[in-house]
């Protein structure tokens, strides 16, 4: 009866020298292996682009909705001050990209008294410049009671 050596050996039986480059050529196999994979991945995700999310439709509020404090500051921003707080009328960023991309520079915050709070509290008054380029009669005006964690657009 002929007998045939077994196909894939026993690697524990297997001489030293024979065991390590087997062993390195099964590390160089799935080192291929998952080359070849990284490549099929990033050519599919670049022939199928991914949709951008459709934006979350904006909550809005109206101005009698705001709290008293809200309601004076918008006064004041439609006057174009005097403003309590140094930083009022300065950039806001939209870091949080809440608000509609806008270049930067475009937006403006403004606080929101906070009765009882030794500092500026968390409520803004975010104010974009519009189609005048000024925040005063833009009508282009954001709420925020948290810290901009969330915005309402304030319905005149």
């Amino acid at each position: 009866m002929l007998q045939t050596a077994p196909i894939v050996k026993d690697i524990a039986r297997t001489p030293a020298p024979t065991r390590a480059s087997l062993l390195r050529g099964l590390r160089r196999g799935a080192v291929a292996m998952l080359a070849g994979l990284s490549l099929m991945a990033a050519v599919q995700a670049r022939e199928t682009p991914e949709k951008p999310a459709a934006p979350a439709a904006m909550p809005t509020i109206s101005v009698a909705d705001l709290p008293r404090e809200g309601r004076k500051t918008l006064e004041l921003i439609k006057k174009g001050g005097p403003f309590p707080y140094n930083k009022d009328g300065t950039t806001f960023n939209n870091r949080e990209r809440l608000l509609p991309r806008q270049p930067r520079g475009y937006y403006s915050e403004y606080t929101v008294r906070t009765p009882f709070s030794r500092d500026r509290g968390a409520r803004r008054i975010v104010a974009g410049k519009g189609s005048t380029g000024d925040p005063a009669t833009s009508g282009e005006y954001y709420y925020t009671a948290d810290h901009y964690r969330s915005f309402a657009r304030i319905k005149e």
